[in-house]
């Protein structure tokens, strides 16, 4: 109870930061307003081609993929090298003007979207390969690069990147480092915390923090790299990485299989683990209510099963070396979960086409939900054996109301994606969703962010998650790497505390 009530006054002091609320956040007065003099300082900088000021051009860089948040950025900046990011940083920490670095623009939380008129500082011209070695796996390379296109070169000398997304076509490696994105196989090479090696980052005032190491054992002091993976821009701007990049297996076999309860889904979760061991690299699931909106709403995904309905589905990988061995394991598992009356119907993908079309499933839910209309995503942490039931509590709660609740996750790390589906953004509807949602979470130590980050959508919802006094070493954090506030401001830490540095 003491628990419920420090959550409940905490989250009494926030302010909502999403364009549905209704109430919005202030613009910090502290922050300068942008001048002619500041773009042309910025055209000398970097030339006129990487100064974005029309309109036009300025509208997607204002509003996210969702259409859920937007800002009113009269300025985008796009440097081509560490040495001109630090250079605008220096510019904008003497200015005063708040700045908001943008990667691939595919966050679900508004982190890297203006709230106001801050100045977006766009990745994607930091774009280069730095090096990569192919003895030992390391990758050096800038923060704009396109994971999908880092997969690609890495995987033509046998290696794969540790981290595999729905945007991997889309999103750039600085802002999934920045976000510390999760994904679909974290349950096989875990989180970003393991696998980057090195960062460079470049602090609001300039300075540049070069700890861009291939080495795997440093224990010389502080490990400032992992301040910045996951802090959404908001400690300082990382420019280039060096992740660990796995070998890349040989033998991948997926299966879909049907299963009657969300309690069944973890017995088969556990026998997985049992039976498949090391080379289970994925386990997801998603109910009946995310298969059928992704059928009606994705041309091109064909249910593998289309004569069995039942109310779960799960998606179950390996990832091995011995094509024989590992075909066995799985077969071996399949046949022993549906005998034992767990896994109602499954099937085996027999090629890359059938495998691609199993994942185009799971990895579409996000993309059909859009296209269905606005939603209210969740993205919690919560004990497995209870994921399900906050799916379910949600639905009694909006019995009635013209929604569609919709759940889906990864089951192997305990992490639930929640998402409401409406014809459009509601205030009656939200009331019913927060904060219930966050203090349900709460109740059971969960977290409310798994692996979307805060971005502006949960900044002032942190205390659900972290105890006060974390939140407030948190704002020291924050407060010693960026003292005048300018990146990211509003986002990840409550703006109550923000602004009062």
């Amino acid at each position: 109870m003491q628990l419920l009530q420090y959550h409940r006054s905490f989250a009494a002091t926030c302010l909502r930061l999403v364009r549905y609320a209704s109430t919005a956040a202030s613009r910090n007065a502290s922050f300068a307003a942008l001048e002619d003099t500041d773009t042309n300082f910025f055209r000398d900088v970097l030339g006129d081609s990487n100064v974005i000021t029309d309109i036009d051009a300025l509208q997607p860089l204002n509003e996210d993929w969702m259409g859920k948040y937007s800002g009113k950025s009269k300025l985008a900046l796009r440097p081509k090298s560490t040495e001109q990011v630090s250079k605008v940083l220096a510019y904008c920490n003497d200015r005063h003007l708040a700045i908001v670095p943008q990667g691939g623009n595919t966050g679900l939380v508004g982190g890297s979207i203006p709230l106001f008129d801050e100045v977006i500082l766009l990745t994607a011209g930091l774009n280069q390969v730095i090096s990569f070695d192919a003895v030992s796996g390391t990758l050096v390379c800038q923060a704009g690069c396109i994971l999908e296109h880092l997969d690609n070169q890495v995987g033509a000398q046998g290696f794969t990147m540790p981290l595999d997304l729905g945007a991997k076509g889309s999103c750039q490696i600085g802002g999934n480092v920045s976000t510390n994105a999760g994904g679909l196989r974290l349950l096989r090479y875990g989180s970003l915390h393991g696998s980057v090696l090195g960062i460079e980052a470049v602090l609001a005032d300039g300075t540049v923090v070069d700890t861009l190491q291939t080495l795997r054992k440093d224990n010389t002091g502080y490990d400032l790299k992992q301040l910045f993976i996951g802090s959404e821009g908001t400690l300082g701007v990382v420019t280039a990485v060096s992740l660990l990049c796995p070998p890349r297996p040989s033998a991948v076999h997926v299966c879909y299989l049907a299963v009657p309860d969300f309690a069944t889904t973890q017995k088969v979760f556990v026998r997985a683990r049992q039976k498949l061991g090391e080379i289970l690299s994925a386990f997801e699931f998603f109910d009946q209510q995310a298969l059928d909106l992704t059928l009606k709403h994705l041309e091109g995904v064909r249910n593998p099963l289309p004569d069995t309905q039942t109310p779960f589905y799960l998606v179950v990988e390996t990832s091995g070396s011995n094509e024989a061995h590992d075909s066995e394991k799985l077969q071996g598992f399949l046949e022993e979960v549906m005998e034992e009356g767990m896994v109602l119907d499954g099937t085996i993908a027999q090629d890359s086409t059938q495998i691609a079309g199993i994942w185009g499933i799971r990895e579409g839910i996000s993309v059909a939900l859009k296209h269905a209309g606005p939603v209210y995503k969740y993205d919690l942490s919560i004990p497995v054996a209870e994921m399900y039931s906050l799916v379910e509590e949600t639905r009694h709660r909006m019995a009635g109301l013209p929604v569609e609740v919709v759940g889906y996750g990864h089951l192997g790390d305990g992490n639930l994606h929640l998402n409401v589906s409406c014809q459009r953004y509601d205030e009656e509807i939200l009331k019913h969703i927060e904060p219930f949602v966050y203090e349900w979470t709460a109740a059971r130590k969960g977290s409310i962010s798994a692996e979307h980050g805060l971005g502006q959508m949960k900044a002032d919802c942190i205390g659900y998650t972290k105890p006060q006094p974390v939140v407030q070493l948190m704002t020291q954090v924050k407060q010693a790497f960026d003292p005048k506030g300018i990146l990211n401001p509003y986002k990840v830490l409550p703006q109550v505390m923000a602004v009062a540095q």
